[in-house]
């Protein structure tokens, strides 16, 4: 089924390509305009300002809290009738050690609020906290696609996994612009999209 989109695109590849081509576009610009600072850090009012910056060219419901239940393989996100009570918890998560932020972030990620791009939108988020509370980001580029995706897969039930794996790959290199930019490439890579590279467009 494809995305209902304001592109009005009605093939399934054409889509994907438009939506990796604008919102690589709109990460690029959220970080050179310095609108990454308007952000509230580790809230998910903060996430759902990132993923409409990112979406809403394309998307109706981007920023906007999705209205159906979804899974991904035999994983089923939070459920619709529990979704908002979730995510009033998860602001009010701890988010002052490196531990506090990865169960936070995985807590987010189970409860996945958006109808597409939750992945893409979250590490964004991830990286604010890691950067406001420790003064590390993550370099996406040392954290292979498979090793990340089997250890977010197992992190609702043992987040060591997703721990040891981004901790190895922190950096205090928090301003780097090359650095986020190739940290968007990867992060779309891990979802399949890597026809744009986000420095180019």
């Amino acid at each position: 089924m494809i995305l209902e989109n304001k592109l009005g695109i009605t093939e399934q590849i054409e889509l994907a390509k438009a939506e990796e081509k604008i919102s690589k576009q709109q990460a690029k610009q959220l970080f050179d305009s310095g609108d990454i600072t308007n952000v509230e850090v580790g809230t998910f009012a903060g996430l759902a300002y990132i993923h409409a910056y990112l979406f809403s060219d394309i998307y109706h419901f981007a920023g906007q809290i999705r209205d159906v239940n979804i899974a991904k393989g035999n994983f089923r996100f939070a459920p619709l009738m529990y979704l908002a009570v979730s995510l009033k918890h998860i602001d009010t998560m701890p988010q002052s050690s490196f531990d506090d932020i990865i169960e936070k972030y995985v807590e987010m990620n189970i409860a996945h609020p958006f109808r597409e791009g939750n992945g893409r939108a979250t590490r964004i988020w991830l990286d604010l906290i890691l950067k406001q509370e420790l003064h590390q980001v993550v370099d996406w580029n040392l954290v292979d696609k498979e090793d990340y995706l089997s250890a977010m897969q197992r992190s609702p039930i043992k987040d060591v996994e997703i721990k040891v794996l981004l901790k190895q790959a922190l950096t205090d290199q928090i301003n780097d612009r090359a650095l986020f930019m190739k940290g968007i490439d990867v992060s779309y890579y891990y979802e399949g999209y890597s026809e744009f590279k986000t420095e180019e467009l």
